[in-house]
């Protein structure tokens, strides 16, 4: 992706080096919360609506890396992107696009959702409209996902800012509202579209940033989808437990992901990703 010399995002909390102590009640104890079983979540305030947190921060003795300084400027320039993009479509459909915030960290994290570790992968959090990443992510994707490259951190970024769209279209909230209403295994069903519908929402981005800005270096697509198909719910319990469960998966499998952030791509098109209305995902 051509974007050293690329505008950053004024949208970048840095709170690398600070480790929240979250005091959890509800008779959980100590034991530690994984907010996102598999990664690339969307909605992870559900686990954590019940617990009763402290916000406290220590600082830790992090030193930022070269590397880490370049990832950082490269994912603020992400993000300074999805911005450009997200504020012309939604302008184009009338509406006014609230930009999100997304925060930095190293180790743990307090979001308005809860603690969160390293461990749960990036996330999005829609009771303050923040993206939250820790940069060691970046080594996961290359090293245990096999999906190296600029453009796949890219469509992480861009898959996260897609729960934001869902957040301020009303999706995430009607999708919530089901959880009471169904069982699990009928509830897996609509995250994974919802999470089908956030790589749409990427493949949108990518779309426009290749068209209008000219940013797009060969090889960066298959980088994005390689990246999709790194992350669907077959490959990873493949990878954890050598067997996958169809009806626990909560993201769509590794060949629908790539589907549909390629389908955002060709078409650019926003009205064509109603993933809950399709019948052949």
């Amino acid at each position: 992706m051509r974007w050293q010399g690329r505008k950053e995002s004024s949208n970048v909390e840095d709170r690398r080096g600070l480790s929240p102590k979250g005091v959890i009640g509800g008779g959980i104890g100590g034991i530690a919360i994984i907010l996102i079983v598999m990664l690339l979540g969307g909605d992870p305030s559900s686990l954590l609506q019940n617990l009763d947190m402290t916000d406290q921060t220590t600082t830790s003795n992090y030193q930022e890396t070269v590397q880490e300084k370049e990832l950082a400027s490269f994912v603020s320039v992400v993000l300074a992107e999805t911005e450009n993009i997200w504020h012309k479509i939604f302008s184009d459909i009338g509406r006014n696009y609230v930009e999100p915030k997304l925060v930095l960290f190293s180790g743990s994290v307090q979001s308005a959702c809860g603690v969160a570790g390293a461990s749960t992968g990036p996330f999005y959090c829609p009771g303050d409209q923040k993206l939250y990443i820790d940069l060691s992510f970046y080594d996961e994707l290359q090293k245990r996902f096999k999906a190296p490259g600029d453009f796949a951190m890219a469509y992480v970024v861009a898959h996260e800012v897609g729960h934001h769209i869902q957040n301020l279209l009303g999706t995430m909230d009607k999708i919530q509202s089901l959880r009471s209403r169904l069982s699990e295994e009928e509830y897996n069903q609509y995250s994974v579209r919802l999470e089908l519908q956030a790589d749409f929402y990427a493949g949108v981005w990518a779309h426009y940033t290749d068209k209008l800005e000219g940013l797009l270096e060969e090889g960066d697509l298959d980088e994005a989808l390689n990246a999709a198909a790194a992350v669907g719910d077959d490959n990873i319990q493949k990878q954890m437990q050598g067997y996958v469960v169809p009806e626990s998966f909560t993201h769509g499998t590794s060949a629908q992901r790539k589907k549909w952030f390629y389908k955002g791509y060709t078409t650019g098109d926003i009205r064509q990703g109603d993933t809950f209305s399709a019948r052949d995902l």
